[in-house]
């Protein structure tokens, strides 16, 4: 595999006392084979800024590995946007992943409430802010938002994205590598020429797969379910054939072409350790 390629790491706060007292050993075992940059979440529901910020420090304090936090603009205001920019870029961030958020349940509307309703509209704030200082990611969803009207809208979300400003684009995590390709080809129809990086999620707990992926909208093809609702309890199992299919699906886009690979590491570090290994991708 090539070493030009660029692979990066996805964490988010931890919820816990003991998730936090573990997250050194994890930060370390991750950066031991020097990904490109780590990105973090705002953590669940979306509303842990702090908690962003602290994983931001402690990644770039331990181990001098670009972070970039995630920052979202549902139910805020450009006034809190533009603190919370200015405080990254006095720590030295450079890239920051740029996302509308999540919409409370009780939305009527793909609008988000705040200030700014959609991430295009962050993202030309950011530049209008600060110019190219930051690296500006933005999501990609090869299988289409689950709450876009149709798969046309959401494409067209994503081409104002990039016409914003967008430097480059991590997709949706997906087990079915002609969906990423296609969404490609539709970019290159429609002269979008920043890279788009897959999002690549470990299999390693069979209700926990089958929960997210229904959440998000994520297709988890039929052949995979069965096998691994056929392995019922036998976590070896599903982690051992969760390792054989996440490896190929990787195999597959790199050869297609595909600029890197983002891994949701879900806070674990052997699952994408495993893959990264399979993969003989370089440690740097």
């Amino acid at each position: 595999m090539s070493a030009d390629l660029h692979y990066s790491f996805e964490l988010f706060p931890p919820r816990t006392p003991v998730g936090w007292q573990k997250l050194p050993t994890l930060i370390g075992e991750l950066a031991a084979v020097r990904p490109s940059f780590f990105s973090v979440t705002y953590g669940a529901g979306g509303s842990d800024q702090d908690g962003t910020a602290e994983v931001v420090r402690q990644v770039v304090e331990q181990t001098g590995i670009e972070a970039a936090p995630h920052l979202t603009c549902v139910g805020s205001t450009r006034t809190r946007i533009a603190e919370l920019l200015s405080t990254y870029r006095a720590a030295g961030v450079r890239r920051i992943v740029t996302l509308r958020g999540d919409l409370p349940a009780t939305s009527l509307s793909n609008a988000a409430p705040g200030e700014l309703r959609f991430a295009n509209e962050l993202v030309a704030f950011i530049r209008e802010q600060h110019g190219d200082h930051f690296a500006l990611e933005v999501a990609a969803y090869p299988e289409t938002h689950p709450q876009a009207a149709s798969p046309d809208a959401d494409f067209q979300r994503f081409v104002q994205k990039v016409q914003a400003g967008a430097s480059g684009a991590v997709t949706q995590y997906f087990y079915n590598a002609d969906a990423y390709f296609d969404f490609v080809d539709r970019c290159t129809a429609a002269k979008l020429a920043i890279p788009v990086v897959p999002g690549i999620m470990p299999i390693v707990n069979t209700a926990q797969l089958l929960r997210f992926s229904a959440a998000c909208g994520a297709e988890v093809p039929r052949w995979v379910r069965l096998r691994l609702e056929a392995y019922g309890d036998d976590k070896q199992s599903v982690q051992a054939f969760g390792l054989d299919v996440v490896t190929r699906l990787c195999e597959t886009l790199m050869k297609g072409g595909a600029p890197g690979l983002h891994f949701y590491t879900l806070n674990q570090a052997e699952p994408t350790l495993k893959l990264w290994r399979n993969l003989g991708l370089p440690s740097r």
